[in-house]
């Protein structure tokens, strides 16, 4: 299939994965331990029917929304990957274009290849947020905030879950974990000639953009750059929160008996996250964790999700379920592959599309329209 004939997310990830290496698609589309969790994310919205409204009589829906005081087209947001630089030279920059052109955020990632403020740059004129590893040093904190507001991110996203790293198997099996560049990296490296010379010009893998625009070593892999981050603790995000001016959000919530402290120390917005099936296997599906967390935060703060959304009905079940909006990862990370920034404006098209048409099939007219009534489970059929 040629990328022009590409329909779905679906398609978009088949073609990326004949256009990079086996072992770089492993690493984008592989999830922790026996991948359980990767699965039910995206299982259980099929658990999930609708309901839609008798003559509704929509056409044209309005897909614009609020979120955190920023206005964007849709209510679909690029979440943190570190994963962009070993797709395509152009990365996040790339990622950042994109999603301004496209009208939504794009919540740029500590580990990256590029600094904060060149990715800052390339996405001006829409909003960026930043997601938030804690340096291992507490001294360099206030640093990176003041650089992070400096750049002109309108929020913060510090990011939970990821105490140690995860369990990944499939990383493991073809040993790109380590700080060495294995023969079957080379290899496949070498039959896959476009993705080659864009990888070797950038001769760069994820960095942690706390540390500058230096160039990282090729040898280095974001599981190393993860080693030298270290766990939240309640403290951290009362400090974070102290030094952060704007909204402040935390990703990786699981359990609705943490959002009521959360909430009492300031934060924003929370984040349902499993870290996409990445971290801890065996955990939820993060759509099935989604309204008991709406239902404890209580419009106290928005509440956004993430991890396996392909389609637009996915989007949309999510909406119904109390999220504010929801955060994609993968899929734009199969666009750039697949076509660089042109191909994540085609994934994030694609998702716009398909929430037009769900809404108006079910009958909302605006995003405001959609709540819990439009959707049940299939055990309440």
């Amino acid at each position: 299939m040629r990328f022009r004939d590409a329909v779905t997310v679906a398609d978009v990830e088949r073609i990326a994965r004949r256009r990079i290496p086996r072992v770089i698609y492993d690493t984008l589309a592989g999830g922790a331990g026996d991948e359980v969790s990767l699965r039910a994310n995206r299982a259980a919205f099929e658990r999930i029917i609708f309901r839609p409204r008798a003559l509704g009589h929509v056409a044209l829906p309005d897909l614009t929304t609020a979120v955190l005081g920023d206005q964007v087209s849709m209510p679909v947001l690029l979440a943190p990957t570190g994963a962009g630089r070993v797709v395509s030279g152009g990365a996040e920059l790339a990622v950042a274009r994109a999603a301004r052109r496209a009208g939504t955020i794009y919540m740029q990632s500590s580990v990256t290849g590029f600094a904060l403020e060149d990715v800052a740059r390339a996405g001006s004129g829409g909003p960026l947020w930043f997601q938030l590893y804690l340096p291992a040093e507490r001294e360099g904190l206030a640093d990176l905030i003041a650089r992070v507001a400096e750049a002109g991110y309108t929020a913060l996203a510090i990011t939970v879950d990821t105490p140690v790293f995860g369990n990944r198997d499939r990383d493991r099996r073809n040993r790109i974990l380590g700080s060495t560049i294995r023969p079957r990296f080379l290899l496949q490296g070498a039959t896959h000639p476009r993705w080659a010379v864009e990888f070797v010009r950038g001769n760069v893998l994820p960095r942690t953009s706390a540390g500058g625009a230096q160039r990282m070593s090729p040898r280095q892999t974001a599981a190393t750059i993860m080693a030298s981050a270290r766990p939240v603790g309640w403290d951290d995000v009362r400090a974070v929160r102290d030094l952060w001016q704007g909204p402040l959000l935390i990703k990786g919530v699981m359990r609705p008996d943490e959002c009521a402290g959360l909430v009492e120390l300031g934060v924003d917005g929370i984040v349902v996250s499993n870290h996409g099936g990445r971290q801890l296997d065996g955990v939820a599906a993060t759509v099935d964790v989604l309204p008991s967390v709406v239902d404890a935060v209580d419009g106290r703060a928005e509440v956004f999700v993430d991890g396996g959304f392909r389609r637009g009905t996915d989007v949309v079940k999510a909406l119904a379920l109390g999220a504010r909006a929801v955060f994609v990862g993968r899929p734009y990370l199969y666009g750039l592959a697949a076509a660089g920034q042109s191909g994540v404006e085609v994934v994030l098209e694609m998702f716009r599309a398909e929430v037009a048409q769900t809404m108006a099939l079910v009958g909302a007219a605006r995003v405001s329209d959609i709540d819990r009534s439009l959707v049940t489970t299939s055990a309440g059929r």
